[in-house]
């Protein structure tokens, strides 16, 4: 797609995108994972235009379903983590990212699975818009943490949410469906906005809540990440790395 058919927005996501690409998914990388998104598929895109001879003998392990359909619709090799427990690089968008690259993720329900592929990689990369980058989390995305949770306790499991932090805790319920959404793995959704509080130090509410029985896994992603790429509303990107450096690229 040319620059001219692009918002805005959508140039600076894709440079945010490619640069991502460019940095971090180099000729040796063999094994990549590929996460969900609206930034993701211009991901995929900039790799497919590191040429045939670049892909031929790597493997690309998808997420979810968007990132899986993405994989096969581009002639890419399509992989899964049980053969391939250590992934190169993955690249991932997220809900929200704090000024220390924590991040939320699991707005798709699918938050288990993006974990694991995070915790595979021996790097981890972020991609999203400026909406995405905020100094604490619980700022711009408003649902809160999702907390996938097996339905037999998530009774027990929202009660017990709402004494410790997050009073308005709700079970995500489907949309043109009667009933509450259920994840690839046949366990359900509570979307826990948690106060500031909770926020400024979100890998104590992690293992807070990672703890209560039922909890199958929780939608924060602490320490993980190497880098965040933003596009911003300027076509400009933000990039914010770990060591606390950040760098803007300005629009082309």
């Amino acid at each position: 797609m040319s620059n001219s058919t692009l918002s805005v927005i959508e140039a600076s996501k894709r440079l945010a995108a490619y640069t991502a690409v460019d940095q971090h998914v180099k000729p040796e990388h063999r094994i990549i994972g590929i996460g969900s998104g609206s930034t993701v598929p211009y991901v995929v895109d900039r790799i497919i235009q590191q040429g045939v001879a670049a892909n031929k003998d790597r493997i690309f392990v998808p997420t979810g379903f968007q990132s899986r359909e993405l994989i096969v619709s581009a002639g890419l090799t399509l992989g899964d983590v049980d053969q391939h427990p250590t992934i190169d690089v993955t690249i991932d968008g997220a809900d929200e990212v704090d000024q220390n690259l924590n991040c939320i993720k699991g707005g798709g329900a699918c938050h288990l699975r993006e974990k694991v592929i995070a915790e595979a990689a021996l790097t981890f990369i972020v991609v999203a818009d400026y909406r995405k980058n905020s100094q604490f989390l619980g700022t711009n995305y408003d649902p809160g943490v999702p907390v996938e949770v097996v339905p037999f306790a998530y009774g027990k499991v929202l009660s017990k949410l709402k004494t410790i932090g997050a009073p308005d805790a709700a079970l995500r319920m489907a949309v043109k469906k009667a009933g509450p959404v259920v994840t690839d793995n046949g366990n359900f959704v509570i979307d826990a906005p948690f106060s500031r509080e909770h926020m400024i130090n979100p890998s104590e509410t992690l293992k807070q809540v990672k703890l209560l029985t039922g909890v199958v896994e929780v939608g924060l992603f602490c320490d993980m990440a190497k880098a965040a790429y933003f596009g911003n509303a300027d076509g400009s990107v933000t990039i914010k790395r770990n060591d606390g450096s950040v760098e803007e690229l300005a629009a082309p």
